[in-house]
């Protein structure tokens, strides 16, 4: 007899397990049912708008809130948050941000999610660290330290992918800790521009230094 999934049994045992994004192999492996019973159930659930399909292979309950940061983490692996998103985070930014920033080691990507859009921007493996776990509504969200995604935006400033900020508050910035993190980056130029950050920062009487 072929097993049958019931969508209240299920949003109720995730939910009592913190799983707020699943996969068919989620259904298959918590259930015991079959992959193609795991995705005929999935596919006439997101038609009757019980599931939301995030992206190809990646679901979430309907009327659940889930985290712009965890989603960002879940949709595409490895990466964390960082540059812009964290930014605004930490403060170091007055600017609202409407878009989740991530790095990631993989091919730049872009997703668009609620209407929310969520950017992956390719660093090298080396200096795919600086990261802490923190927990966004409950959930766990890998994002930047600080000094980390603030050295993870200005390396794209350096090679020309972002536009320079001259309204940066580095009060709460480690600068030992952010030249650190800039140095994985191995761009002498990357180096140059911490001191050009910091000196406009001094010169700037609305930053507090």
């Amino acid at each position: 007899m072929v097993k049958k999934l019931k969508l209240n049994l299920i949003r109720n045992k995730f939910k009592n397990e913190g799983i707020f994004i699943f996969t068919p192999f989620s259904l298959q492996r918590h259930f015991d049912v079959a992959l193609n019973t795991a995705n005929l159930f999935l596919t006439r659930n997101v038609k009757q708008k019980n599931i939301i399909k995030l992206k190809n292979g990646l679901y979430s309950f309907a009327g659940e809130y889930i985290n712009e940061a965890f989603i960002a983490n879940k949709i595409y692996e490895p990466s964390y948050v960082s540059m812009e998103y964290a930014m605004m985070y930490y403060h170091i930014i007055p600017e609202a941000v409407y878009y989740v920033t991530s790095v990631t080691t993989k091919t730049t990507r872009e997703f668009v999610i609620n209407n929310i859009a969520y950017s992956y921007s390719r660093i090298k493996k080396s200096a795919f660290n600086g990261y802490v776990k923190k927990y966004f509504d409950g959930q766990m969200a890998l994002i930047a330290e600080s000094e980390k995604a603030l050295a993870d935006w200005l390396y794209f400033v350096s090679i020309g992918k972002k536009s320079m900020n001259d309204r940066l508050d580095l009060k709460n910035i480690n600068k030992k800790k952010l030249i650190k993190y800039c140095k994985l980056f191995k761009r002498k130029n990357l180096i140059n521009l911490i001191e050009i950050v910091y000196d406009e920062n001094r010169r700037n009487p609305k930053i507090i230094y």
